[in-house]
């Protein structure tokens, strides 16, 4: 695989920018089928691992407070559990791409003292793993349970949009916390508070008119608001979401990612000193 990575770097120090683009693309196609692979070898289930913490955490939820929050959800407790599910795969996603993406850099530093590749190909790399995961595995359940809910096939590509927002927002966060995670190890221990206080602050387990009205704007401060509510609308209520509401889910996940982005390139020359 190193040869195959050093080819590749090799002809992408010598290209324009839409074929670097292109490189970069064929640096991914190496290296997430070749994450997949290492992570599910001899596994009997594979991808489908992914869906075994929302599926758990669904059933926990609809016991302890279906009952409850039904009435926020049509007095229907079908309904409640379908919402936690759909606000559980939003926040597995976010936990689980960024949580990989941070420490990507330090992970592969033998390899980048050995040849010299794009550094930001690695916190990519986790992003699109988990993309293929969330695709293969839980995209085709959401997508059943917004054909019985709509009856109409038009819905299920509208799922991809806020799925992209939660992207943007993911790579732009992934990208920042793989920079930071080169120079301050112990913030592997701080982030796992933060995706905490990201998880408990998203309306997934709870209906969002339980919180206080003083403390409701604060929520739309978390980027995963916008595309959870995106999201349960197209695949529960079989409404597409307004302009507004897709406005804010895409301008969230931009600022985001440009920050991420410009951040990662600031500090990327320090990196290979502290690998």
């Amino acid at each position: 695989m190193v040869v195959a990575l050093k080819k590749h770097w090799l002809v992408l120090q010598k290209t324009s920018f839409w074929s670097t683009a292109k490189r970069y693309q064929e640096l991914l196609a190496v290296l997430i089928p070749q994450n997949l692979h290492t992570r599910y070898r001899g596994s009997f289930l594979g991808v489908y691992w992914s869906l075994l913490n929302p599926l758990t955490m669904t059933g926990l939820y609809t016991a302890i407070f279906g009952a409850t929050f039904a009435s926020y959800y049509g007095d229907s407790i079908i309904n409640y559990t379908l919402a936690a599910f759909t606000g559980l795969l939003i926040t597995n996603f976010f936990s689980g791409s960024t949580s990989q993406a941070l420490g990507s850099i330090v992970a592969n530093g033998s390899l980048l003292n050995k040849i010299r590749l794009p550094l930001p190909v690695f916190p990519l790399t986790m992003i699109g793993v988990n993309v293929f995961q969330f695709l293969v595995g839980s995209f085709p359940l959401l997508a059943i349970v917004t054909l019985v809910n709509s009856q109409n096939i038009f819905y299920i590509p509208l799922l991809l949009i806020p799925f992209l927002a939660l992207v943007l927002v993911c790579t732009g966060v992934g990208l920042f916390m793989a920079a930071l995670y080169v120079f301050f190890r112990d913030l592997g221990y701080f982030y796992e508070i933060a995706t905490f206080i990201l998880w408990i602050t998203s309306p997934v387990f709870y209906p969002a008119e339980i919180v206080p009205e003083n403390i409701q704007p604060f929520l739309h401060l978390n980027p995963l608001v916008p595309i959870i509510e995106s999201l349960r609308e197209i695949s529960l209520q079989s409404t597409i979401p307004t302009m507004e509401s897709f406005a804010r889910s895409f301008l969230g996940g931009i600022i985001i990612l440009a920050f991420g982005w410009f951040f990662f390139q600031r500090c990327k020359s320090a990196f290979i000193d502290l690998l």
